[in-house]
């Protein structure tokens, strides 16, 4: 069999750098499979020493398997110069694109890791609210770019200093290529040393028309899920240039501004009755104030003396000003009212659609279905209870009020008035 062999060696001299090859190329595919096992191995028995257990999700991820694939570049680098009556030029591009290919390697492999930190990181509950995928992906682009330099160095057989040397001259190309990949780095750097956007926060960009929650921050965009789960993909440097808001204030605080004004007819504001104040005065919300406020009136209008005979020159209790202590002792026995935030009911300028009375005050929740429920029900009861107060809601005239306002006229008014007759 050897003799057989040798003999068409002999004959076929080509048939050794075959064979040689083939040896070459099954040590390789061996030595592929023994090592990856054996890294298999070595991560399941280090990743169960640690806090993330026999996770099979690592063991299974593409660093084992990009980092397998070296030893057998490695081996072929190394043994083609063994492979007798090749051509030294054939051995030098084998050796040369082995090299290469450990190069690529390693930059996957590195990449790879860079990616699985990503996630691990992503898993602590913690970190939810702060992303750091934009310094992961831009390591990756240094590692890739890093790497491009060393490959070509290595395949036209040239020092990698020359290729550095031309890239003085590149810069100026390799920034107007990669301008918005520096400016969203820049302004990924900027937000998250600013603290300015988390994952999970609500933002307002309404010339984006974005209005939702933050649910991923990567290098170049930020994407956000409005309310009506359409998801909206803003440049991450438009948070930067572009003013925004961040409710995130809000809801750390715990608390939900109410600012909203009731619209009061001004011909219905006037001074309260005796009898009217009487009845005022059997409100829970009122009784301590309407006293302190009977005793304070009557001690001022007695200093005035003989002027005080004159009702113009006395202080009297309006029912727009009663309103307003009354919704404010409201407010403060209100159980969903924070009583630490700022609680106002304040009277603003007037215009043509009436007097505004605006209730300012926040509410104990922060959700928002809770929140208008709360805001709705003590609106309902302020609107129920002017009547009581000899106050009135105003309102523009409707189609229905002037058809109401026409039949109380009667028919006659609107009949058309009596033309003489011409005369003939």
């Amino acid at each position: 069999m050897m003799e057989s062999v040798e003999s068409a060696i002999e004959l076929y001299p080509w048939l050794d750098s075959v064979m040689m090859l083939l040896v070459l190329l099954v040590t390789a595919f061996v030595a592929q499979i023994v090592f990856k096992r054996a890294l298999l191995d070595a991560a399941e028995r280090v990743l169960g020493q640690t806090s993330f257990g026999r996770d099979g999700a690592a063991t299974r991820s593409r660093v084992v398997r990009r980092l397998a694939s070296i030893l057998p570049a490695i081996i072929i680098s190394a043994g083609i110069g063994l492979v007798r009556d090749l051509p030294a030029s054939v051995v030098s591009v084998i050796t040369n694109v082995s090299h290469a290919f450990i190069v690529l390697t390693v930059a996957m492999t590195l990449a790879a890791v860079l990616d699985r930190a990503d996630q691990l990181y992503h898993r602590r509950p913690e970190t939810h609210s702060r992303s750091i995928r934009g310094y992961f992906q831009i390591a990756t682009i240094a590692i890739y770019a890093v790497a491009a330099i060393l490959m070509t160095a290595i395949l036209i057989d040239r020092s990698p200093v020359i290729l550095l040397s031309g890239l003085g001259a590149m810069a100026a190309v390799l920034i107007l290529v990669f301008q918005d990949t520096l400016l969203s780095f820049v302004a990924s750097i900027l937000i998250s040393s600013g603290d300015m956007v988390r994952v999970g926060d609500w933002i307002e960009i309404p010339s984006l028309n974005a209005d939702g929650d933050v649910v991923d921050i990567s290098l170049h965009t930020i994407r956000v899920q409005n309310f009506d789960k359409t998801i909206t993909a803003i440049p991450i440097r438009k948070l930067v240039t572009d003013s925004f808001k961040n409710w995130r204030g809000m809801e750390e605080a715990g608390g939900r501004r109410i600012k909203r004004a009731i619209y009061l007819d001004q011909t219905s504001i006037g001074f309260l009755a005796p009898e009217a104040i009487e009845k005022l005065s059997c409100f829970q919300h009122l009784e301590a104030y309407l006293l302190l406020k009977l005793e304070e009136l009557r001690d001022w209008n007695e200093r005035l003396g003989e002027t005080g005979r004159i009702s113009a020159n006395t202080r009297r209790i309006t029912n727009s000003g009663t309103l307003r202590a009354y919704l404010t002792a409201y407010l403060r026995a209100h159980p969903s009212i924070r009583q630490d935030m700022t609680l106002l009911v304040r009277q603003l300028r007037p215009g043509p659609e009436g007097l505004p009375i605006e209730i300012y005050c926040f509410t104990n929740t922060t959700d928002w279905s809770t929140h208008e429920t709360v805001q709705a029900d003590i609106f309902d009861h302020v609107f129920a209870l002017l009547p009581e107060f000899d106050l009135a809601v105003f309102q523009k005239p409707s189609g229905a009020d002037l058809r109401n306002w026409r039949r109380r006229e009667g028919p006659a008014s609107s009949a058309p008035a009596h033309r003489p007759t011409a005369r003939a």
